[in-house]
């Protein structure tokens, strides 16, 4: 099992940076036996996959939506994860929500049907 808690949401301006954080807290296990993932729900839409991380932190997988812009990323020695996003667009306001993958496999897990554990996500809301 794994607990997740996401935070570094918040309001900013078109053009501009965030960073959000993911902290895992494994129990019975170990963080380096999850991949991980982004996914996010903007208003009116349904919830879409943003970003996947392999169990080692090596691979990444992302939406054509931010690609370029979006660079998702782990520590293994710190059980966190990051999504850092760049040249925000008012289209990225969205609650945003990490997630965890137990997996024997190498490589990122896009289907949200292939994750376990849920963070309860964090407001990222764009402003032109």
């Amino acid at each position: 099992q794994v607990q997740l808690v996401e935070s570094g949401g918040g309001l900013v301006q078109v053009g501009e940076s965030l960073r959000l954080n993911c902290a895992a807290l494994p129990s019975g296990d170990i963080f380096t036996n999850y991949a991980m993932g982004w996914f996010r729900r903007a208003p009116g839409k349904e919830r879409e996959f943003v970003a996947g991380v392999s169990r080692g932190g090596r691979t990444t997988d992302y939406a054509d939506s931010v690609k370029g812009r979006f660079t998702i990323s782990r520590d293994n020695t710190k059980n966190t994860v990051y999504l850092q996003m760049n040249s925000l667009k008012a289209e990225d306001t969205a609650v945003y929500y990490c997630a965890a993958a137990l997996t024997f496999a190498t490589d990122p897990v896009k289907g949200s049907t292939g994750y376990e554990y849920w963070g309860l996500g964090t407001q990222v809301t764009v402003s032109s």
